[in-house]
């Protein structure tokens, strides 16, 4: 049975389609009841333009989704080179460093890749934490250029880990094997891609409407205490309703849809801080209405590593 044709999956893409179905004919409806009185808020054009960038990137996710594995690895092979130069751009870097990142470029990242596709998951783990953290530092050193080495050093390991290492766990749930869950890894991503987006979402809500106690205010002014409480409420009980596309019980989905809230909420801010020491509002201008591709995936990178080894070890996702 190939994965489209799993009625799990149908069934969720569906619902994702439904949904933003009703957050387009909303989001029209309310433009043009404002447009009649003659200004449209900066909410709704907002709001409109991040629902028409989610058609594109879901039709795109969805389908990478049903071409299975090879398919999940080829677009966050492409996310990861896009991410780390949006990274890369906003950070310090000198004309030395050219031959290190050219290695990231070309050497890392695709080898990050190939290591996902053909399961080797001892080398896949350890290739960028160990041999690529140890042999970036040495060839910006070759470089002959040691000012602000610290700091290149620094930000040049923190793109390759978050941009390449943590968002390649992404297609790497594809593989996983459960036992009664063979073959149907992919599952696994949908179900963190959907949980990841729906508590950003849910944030972003609450905070807009709610939101009136600022957690972080001189790195991230719009995330309030009501925001992230909505969200993690959100994540929890999405996580438990989608349960069904998991090897997981509800409650132990559940569990997982809190941590993955949590661990995209740290993510949010950590990038937060970093485009807010560089001094740029965001990664980049890709995605119109979202920014750049750094900026939705933000979230991801901080959750799916952990979600892939909890799963791996705890629920015994096979010898991936």
């Amino acid at each position: 049975m190939t994965l489209i044709h799993t009625v799990a999956l149908q069934r969720m893409l569906l619902a994702v389609g439904i949904v933003l179905v009703l957050a387009t004919v909303t989001g029209q409806a309310l433009a043009i009841a404002q447009r009649r009185g003659g200004h449209v808020s900066e909410t709704v054009q907002n709001l409109n333009a991040r629902v028409n960038a989610w058609w594109v990137m879901c039709l795109i996710f969805a389908i990478a989704l049903l071409t299975g594995g090879v398919g999940s690895v080829i677009l966050f092979f492409f996310v990861s080179i896009l991410a780390l130069r949006e990274f890369l751009t906003i950070t310090p870097t000198h004309p030395a460093d050219h031959d290190a990142l050219l290695w990231i470029y070309f050497v890392v990242a695709p080898l990050q890749y190939i290591l996902v596709y053909v399961q080797w998951y001892g080398f896949f783990s350890i290739m960028i934490p160990v041999y690529a953290a140890l042999l970036v530092p040495m060839l910006l050193v070759l470089g002959g250029d040691t000012r602000g080495y610290l700091q290149r050093a620094a930000a040049t390991q923190l793109a390759m880990l978050l941009c390449v290492y943590c968002i390649s766990y992404a297609p790497a749930l594809v593989e996983l094997s459960p036992p009664g869950f063979a073959h149907r890894g992919a599952m696994l991503l949908l179900y963190l891609v959907v949980v990841v987006q729906g508590s950003d979402v849910a944030q972003y809500i609450c905070g807009k409407l709610f939101g009136k106690h600022r957690i972080a205010p001189t790195i991230s002014p719009n995330k309030t205490v009501e925001g992230f409480v909505g969200g993690m409420l959100f994540a929890t009980g999405l996580g438990a309703a989608i349960f069904w596309i998991t090897p997981f019980s509800p409650f132990y989905s559940a569990c997982m849809g809190l941590m993955i809230g949590i661990l995209g909420f740290g993510g949010g801010l950590v990038m937060s801080a970093v485009k807010r020491d560089q001094g740029v509002k965001d990664f980049g201008h890709l995605i119109s209405g979202h920014g750049g591709i750094l900026d939705r995936m933000d979230s991801l990178a901080f959750s799916a590593p952990i979600f892939f080894q909890i799963t791996r070890f705890v629920f015994h996702g096979g010898p991936f």
